[in-house]
């Protein structure tokens, strides 16, 4: 049974079937397993050990892949920074995980400025030794990802080998994933997405496909590549798929060689999510949840989607061997029907947050949860329940009534301004072709809310502004950032 994440690789180090490609180049399995090892010497020789981080500043490419490899190979745990993020953000991610090296590009080393040791890796080569085995634990530090925290100071989330693997083993015999498979890699390499893009692949010797960052949010060239690549496995966030389905002809596209479509990250919109299953009937739609603490704990298949739902799909039953449950507000057990705060135990739970003291126990997710018929529904954050002139107001509900409106496409709730001039406001982008307005949303909601919960004002958008993974950026709306203007 492999427990190292880069001994999935090394189990198919003489095939030479591909392992990664992009648009710039491909790897077969023995060309990665080559390239990881020349690396990995290089890196040995800067110094690199057991135990230690080296971050990755690179953009997402084969190249990159090759790195996290090198690193896993030498008992050290790779730490990959956003390539996107401004240079005083990049710093204090280095500062925090205190890497042993940085691998980047020239540009990356000349911006860093002598601040940090770098080492920028030349392409090619001949050939090397392998590498010296380092028999490093299943519990040891494979990686670590970097999330804003609640506060925007970046908190690293430390992630074991037996924490990834725990996921990535139930990924691929849930997907029953073969070698013939084509794995698209959406996300970027410091979102944990990636991991089931990238270790699902090497787990059965499939091929990983990078989506290029410059097209990650194109609509047309995601459908296109969908179709060129003819890739079997698809995952991403909802946003990006409800992008696809609206610019990007998703739904007249025909994908034979399609067969799952995962998501995870925030509700899949119901109606797009309807859209979504009636026109690909006989593809798996799986909708999996965890925060990056956890990485993937609960899932749930989505099959038919009835006319009558207003909810988003549940987020289901306990996954990748963890056991989940919620409490209530005194730390007692939620019962059926009751709500409470999902907390999550087993494998794929984090070894803690870098620079504090391990995790020990269940970790508490934040999210308010409800379990109906023996699954569990997904209500919203903890800190989403929020008071506008002095009532409770859970964001979520307000967001999955406006987005049941026909003439809405998509739609986030934020309260703008604060005491008594804080307004529920929606940010609203219409149907295409269809107009929506204050009176519109607040006839709807009246409809189906208490009066506290009907919105105060609609801004129309022509989309909702994003994070770098695709979320809906709520600390934007809250500020009024890169909105329309009210209706």
């Amino acid at each position: 049974m492999v427990t190292l994440l880069h001994d999935l690789v090394r189990a198919h180090a003489g095939s030479t079937a591909t392992a990664v490609t992009a648009e710039d180049g491909r790897l077969t399995y023995a060309e990665l397993d080559a390239a990881a090892d020349r690396l990995g010497h290089a890196l040995a020789a800067a110094g690199v050990g057991p135990g230690d981080r080296v971050a990755l500043w690179l953009p997402k490419s084969p190249a990159a892949v090759v790195a996290t490899q090198a690193v896993l190979r030498l008992g050290a745990a790779y730490v990959p920074v956003d390539p996107l993020s401004p240079l005083d953000r990049v710093t204090r991610v280095l500062r925090d995980c205190a890497p042993a090296v940085v691998v980047t590009t020239p540009d990356g080393a000349t911006a860093l400025g002598g601040g940090f040791p770098t080492l920028c890796p030349e392409p090619g080569g001949g050939p090397v030794d392998p590498l010296p085995d380092v028999r490093s634990s299943p519990d040891d530090l494979a990686y670590v990802l970097y999330t804003s925290g609640s506060t925007g100071t970046p908190k690293g989330v430390r992630i074991s080998h037996r924490n990834a693997l725990a996921f990535v083993d139930w990924a691929a015999a849930e997907l029953a994933a073969g070698q013939a498979d084509r794995f698209a890699n959406h996300a970027p390499l410091h979102f944990d997405l990636s991991v089931l893009d990238l270790y699902a692949a090497f787990r059965v010797g499939a091929s990983v496909h990078l989506v290029p960052p410059e097209t990650a949010y194109a609509p047309r060239l995601l459908v296109d590549l969908l179709a060129r690549r003819r890739i079997t496995v698809w995952y991403s966030v909802p946003s990006v798929l409800v992008l696809m389905a609206r610019a990007g002809g998703l739904l007249t596209a025909d994908l034979p060689h399609l067969r799952a479509v995962l998501f995870a990250g925030e509700p899949y919109p119901v109606d797009h999510l309807r859209d979504l299953r009636a026109h690909f009937p006989a593809v798996r739609l799986l909708n999996l949840y965890g925060p990056t603490e956890t990485n993937v704990c609960t899932y749930h298949e989505v099959g038919d989607v009835p006319d009558g739902w207003t909810r988003p799909a549940p987020i289901g039953r306990a996954c990748s061997g963890d056991r989940v449950w919620a409490v209530r507000d005194d730390g007692s057990p939620a019962a059926e029907g009751e709500e409470g705060e999902l907390l999550v135990a087993g494998p794929t739970v984090m070894l803690g947050y870098h620079g504090a003291p391990p995790h020990r126990g269940p970790y508490a997710t934040g999210d308010r949860v409800v379990l109906r018929d023996g699954v569990y529904h997904y209500l919203g954050r903890r800190d989403g329940m929020v008071k506008v002139r002095g009532n409770r107001v859970e964001l979520g509900e307000v967001e999955a009534v406006v987005q049941s409106h026909p003439d809405v496409s998509e739609v986030a709730v934020a309260v703008v301004g604060t005491g008594v001039d804080a307004l529920l406001t929606a940010y609203v982008v219409p149907v295409e072709g269809r107009v929506f307005g204050l009176l519109d949303a607040k006839r709807h909601c009246a409809a189906r809310l208490p009066r506290h919960l009907v919105v105060d004002r609609v801004r129309v958008v022509p989309a909702l502004p994003r994070t770098a993974n695709g979320k809906v950026d709520r600390r934007a709306l809250a500020t009024g950032a890169r909105c329309g203007a009210p209706r």
